[in-house]
């Protein structure tokens, strides 16, 4: 297979010629802010690790800046766009761009949070420059919704990448930080500047990278209860836990005695709790 040239990336000037073309203009409704920096994609591939034989899906792939790059390495990519302009426009670009890789890459037209299946293999990485706005959602639906995916590199505002890398103890540690950790360990993968997003937000960005739990947590509890027990604990950060789940558990007394036969102090706060043991009370509820 001939390997793709250096300049099929998109440049600066490629960015705005597309956009110009199309007519359109980022908006912040949907997050939008275009990477035009190929130096940029280029890290952001070799950060994730994406293998030859990878099938990866990349959320909101915009321009294509990201897609390019990841089709230079990947098997087969998969992007999943909701804008309309975008989407009819983004084929079409890599087949100018990258012809020899054009039957290797897939789109799915939709809303990220309504994509259930995805066309091809099951994807085995997930790469995507996420929305600001909705990055915490998106990448907990496609972890949940594709376990086959083993490898997830994301690009969020960098006070959401901290809140999701977070440990317990952290003041930043919160509902995403357990949620992310219930599927996969995470962390921190760099920090990316402002001025290589075309137009330049307002905040910093961050990566994060989530290698999927190779166990899952054992507990015989569902993971919707799991969850249902991290919101209310950070829903009252402020609280101990037996107050902080006593609409959870019925009353603060039955939280309470779900705690202890957790073994979890009832005068804990949900920001010094692991993932395990907000599973471990999610098993002992009695009502």
């Amino acid at each position: 297979m001939t390997s793709p040239t250096h300049d099929a990336l998109l440049g600066p000037a490629d960015i705005r010629e597309l956009a110009a073309a199309l007519g359109v203009r980022p908006t912040k409704q949907r997050g939008q802010n275009f990477v035009i920096d190929a130096n940029t994609v280029r890290r952001i591939v070799r950060t994730a690790e994406v293998r030859p034989d990878d099938t990866v899906v990349e959320i909101g792939p915009g321009l294509g800046s990201l897609t390019l790059a990841l089709l230079e390495v990947a098997d087969r990519v998969t992007a999943v766009e909701i804008d309309d302009v975008l989407a009819g426009a983004l084929p079409a670009t890599i087949a100018a761009r990258m012809p020899e890789r054009a039957d290797r890459f897939a789109l799915v037209h939709s809303d990220a949070m309504q994509v259930t299946e995805l066309p091809g293999p099951a994807p085995t990485a997930l790469v995507a420059n996420l929305p600001y706005n909705v990055a915490v959602p998106v990448l907990l639906h496609m972890l949940a919704t594709f376990p086959t995916i083993e490898r997830t590199l994301v690009m969020v505002q960098a006070e959401v990448a901290d809140r999701l890398a977070a440990a317990p103890g952290s003041k930043v540690y919160g509902v995403p930080s357990v949620k992310a950790n219930w599927y996969a360990d995470v962390k921190r993968a760099g920090s990316i500047g402002r001025t290589v997003f075309w137009p330049a937000p307002n905040v910093d960005s961050g990566l994060v990278a989530l290698t999927r739990r190779t166990e899952p947590v054992a507990t015989t509890a569902p993971r919707r209860e799991v969850f249902a027990v991290v919101d209310a604990a950070f829903a009252q950060r402020r609280k101990t836990l037996r107050a902080a789940l006593s609409g959870w558990a019925g009353s603060a007394a039955a939280a309470e005695a779900a705690l202890v036969a957790a073994g979890v102090s009832p005068q804990a706060r949900g920001e010094a709790l692991t993932v395990e043991e907000f599973a471990r009370i999610a098993e002992h509820r009695t009502r």
